[in-house]
């Protein structure tokens, strides 16, 4: 199992560039379903979770290749309707093929994601707009079967905003006959750029971005060609490690208007920022402030980001409190921070976090994939050596993240 050594105590220094967001080219993947022909998808990533995903769609009989950063999809043949166990306990992405494969095929078999590191994401937000859309849904031995001749357009309300949701709902309604609208629909960039990429396949969607959103059902979806906005947690992370650092990083190929909230926060804790189209000038403060923070949903502060901002504040001036309010189990990179010096109580669903001198390196281990981003930006802040275990994690959702820091002079490397 891979480990990622770093050596702390280096300014960063030099330009970076983001990769394709691993969250908005796993929908587009699912996207392609609704569609016969040859899909491409530019700025992809090359992440376990996309090739997961793309083992899935060979498995439903889709001939999938990836080349340098894009992914070729030929969608023509069919040949399962089911996403078994296997692909959905790695990766809960797996579910949206629920909502394309009734709309293309009038039926679909999904495993259950089952139990979730950091907490419980139900789906039965999924469920309940695809049976008001007329799909006759029953639960089986750990599946989800779905079955509907035609789906039909509804009003659907969600009684919290769910990306996912949003995404399948929105997916299964581009065929269906009639009029959907999606109320109190999830905001985030990575659904606009589905509605976005659906619109560019012949699909008639209104609003996205917005919490309503109204679909008028299509009879069919030519092929999607398609490049993935940039990954705005991955941006932000490189501004958290530029921070922490008192660093002085160019930031590549990203897309600062979808980051608002983040770079308020940053900016009030005086790391300085410059924004220009499509780049970010990073300067870190020679010491943070404290800030508080609260996580919410798109366009607020995102809790993706939410660890590798209390590392920043674990070493800022002051005492800041950081509440989750997306995820009830959100906090299992405190003990890791706390193993490198960190000062940090949890009550509940706020951390209280006293900020020290300085970090001190350690062996840690990494439990999801954004607690892993905060411990590689403790490493780099840190006094010393920080060895990371468990970093498949990271692997997850970063691409070549080691290499990318590297080249901003840091003292990082995989260990075999």
């Amino acid at each position: 199992m891979d480990k990622i050594e770093i050596t702390g105590g280096v300014r960063l220094h030099g330009e970076v560039t983001v990769s394709g967001a691993k969250n908005a080219v796993l929908p587009l993947m699912t996207a392609a379903i609704l569609s016969s022909g040859e899909n491409v998808i530019g700025n992809v990533p090359h992440l376990r979770d996309v090739m997961t995903m793309g083992k899935l769609l060979a498995h439903l009989g889709f001939g999938f290749h990836i080349e340098d950063n894009s992914i070729l999809l030929l969608t023509k043949k069919l040949t399962s309707f089911d996403a078994p166990y296997d692909f959905v306990k790695t990766m809960r992405a797996s579910v949206l093929v629920l909502g394309p494969l009734l709309a293309r095929t009038g039926r679909a078999k999904v495993s259950l994601p089952g139990g979730c590191a950091i907490g419980a994401r139900p789906i039965n937000l999924h469920i309940m707009g695809l049976e008001k859309m007329g799909a006759k849904i029953t639960l089986s031995e750990g599946y989800i079967e779905a079955k509907a001749r035609r789906l039909r357009g509804a009003t659907v309300y969600f009684d919290m905003p769910t990306v996912t949701g949003t995404e399948n709902l929105m997916m299964a309604a581009t065929l269906a006959d009639g009029t959907t609208v999606l109320e109190n629909a999830a905001c985030e960039p990575e659904v606009t750029d589905l509605a976005d990429a659906l619109i560019s396949m012949g699909a008639d969607i209104q609003g996205a971005g917005t919490s309503v959103i109204k679909i008028n059902g299509v009879a069919g979806l030519e092929p999607l060609n398609y490049a993935a906005i940039p990954d705005r947690i991955e941006t932000a992370t490189f501004i958290a490690a530029a921070a922490v650092t008192k660093g002085d990083v160019k930031i590549n190929k990203c897309r600062p208007e979808h980051l608002d909230a983040v770079i308020n926060k940053m900016q009030e804790a005086g790391v300085k920022i410059k924004q220009k189209t499509g780049k970010l000038m990073v300067r870190g403060a020679e010491r943070l402030s404290a800030v508080d923070i609260k996580t919410v949903p798109y366009p607020g502060f995102p809790t993706d980001m939410q660890a590798q901002f209390m590392t920043m504040m674990s070493i800022a001036d002051g005492t800041s409190l950081i509440t989750e309010n997306i995820f009830e189990n959100r906090f299992m990179h405190v003990a890791e921070l706390r193993r490198m010096g960190a000062d940090i109580k949890v009550e509940g669903s706020t951390a209280t976090v006293k900020g020290v001198g300085s970090l001190k390196g350690a062996p840690v281990m990494a439990t999801d994939l954004r607690a892993s981003a905060s411990l590689v930006v403790a490493g780099l802040a840190a006094e010393g050596t920080t060895v990371i275990d468990r970093v498949y994690h990271l692997d997850r959702g970063y691409e070549k993240i080691e290499e990318k820091l590297e080249k901003l002079g840091a003292r990082i490397r995989r260990v075999k």
